[in-house]
């Protein structure tokens, strides 16, 4: 019976060492190109919260019609709407979030970049 143990163990032992191999070069990759992948995120999340402040707040469209306006690719970016402060947040989830701020006379604002 303990051969049949020792042999499962085996079966499983390649497959954690792959997962461990893979997880190690997406981190190595993502510890590499961290700056640029920041800047790119940066740059698109800034781009599609104004672009959808602005269908919100300027338009007066529909929150929901406003992700239409965004180029083809952007579909890890995250919306979200704050009625009250007339604002609207993109985020792409652990890396970058971006706010955009209707102000009367000067349309949507974005926020301060802290880099």
């Amino acid at each position: 019976m303990a051969t049949a143990k020792l042999a499962g163990d085996k079966r499983r032992t390649p497959w954690l060492k792959l997962l461990v191999t893979v997880a190690l070069i997406i981190g190595g990759a993502a510890w590499y190109y961290g700056d640029v992948i920041n800047g790119y995120a940066q740059a698109g999340t800034s781009y599609a919260a104004k672009t959808a402040c602005s269908c919100r707040f300027v338009g007066g469209r529909e929150f929901g019609q406003c992700g239409d306006d965004l180029i083809p690719g952007m579909e890890a970016v995250w919306l979200s709407e704050d009625e009250a402060a007339q604002s609207v947040t993109a985020r792409i989830p652990l890396v970058e979030s971006t706010t955009a701020t209707y102000r009367e006379g000067y349309g949507c604002v974005l926020e301060r970049w802290e880099g």
